[in-house]
């Protein structure tokens, strides 16, 4: 990737934020700032950066959240940049979805070389959707938030999580056994009832016709799909 890539730093430190403003701006790349985790997710969605460096100790949530929220719609590449230097904060983030974990204080020339590293290896393709509308109904994955026309729609926590699957991928099927596995877990991908039960509760909630769907659609035997 050239170095023409769009940085995000989500950072509450206004010294941290300028020195790597001032340092990425002098290797050629644009680069964005957030303060909070809320205003960085808004800015991820919004601007698609190339990568995303993440501070896990941020004023309105959690950086360990911050990076779950991300992964749930984007596969961006995220190094986190923290002064929590223990194995267990790196271990989590690394397993919660981070690509590389830098400790402050840090030296800019191995940081600008991690960067680089991410920087190639991020996979070629379009990213999913952040904002995904099929008719009536939007759903805000970057926000976790659906809408009906002008009503938001109360959903589940299992109910939004078929439903963000679903819109990730609009107008391909996602298998029974994919979406069991996803939102349920291993263990769960033979209990197809669970599945049938949140789909026919999204489908009242979405006023949604099963005979005659404007939304989700079933694939008899295989699976659902959002209507692209």
């Amino acid at each position: 990737m050239s170095q023409t890539a769009t940085i995000l730093v989500i950072d509450d430190e206004p010294q941290i934020r300028k020195f790597l403003r001032i340092s990425l701006s002098s290797q050629g790349y644009k680069v964005l700032e957030a303060a909070t985790a809320g205003e960085g997710l808004s800015q991820a969605a919004l601007n698609k950066p190339d990568l995303v460096v993440l501070d896990l100790g941020l004023p309105d949530m959690d950086g360990q959240q911050a990076l779950a929220e991300l992964r749930e719609w984007s596969q961006v590449p995220v190094l986190v940049l923290s002064v929590r230097a223990g194995e267990a904060d790196k271990v989590l983030a690394l397993d919660g979805g981070a690509n590389d974990y830098v400790t402050k204080p840090f030296g800019i020339q191995e940081f600008l070389a991690r960067l680089r590293a991410l920087l190639r290896q991020a996979p070629a393709g379009e990213a999913a959707p952040a904002l995904v509308q099929v008719g009536q109904l939007r759903i805000d994955l970057a926000l976790r938030r659906v809408s009906l026309g002008d009503a938001e729609v109360a959903l589940t926590r299992k109910e939004y999580a078929v439903l963000a699957q679903l819109a990730r991928h609009p107008g391909r099927v996602i298998t029974q056994q994919q979406l069991l596995k996803d939102v349920w877990g291993p263990s769960h991908v033979d209990d197809s009832h669970y599945l049938r039960i949140v789909v026919a509760h999204l489908r009242q909630k979405l006023a949604d016709e099963p005979a005659a769907p404007r939304y989700i659609v079933t694939e008899a035997g295989v699976g659902y799909r959002l209507m692209g």
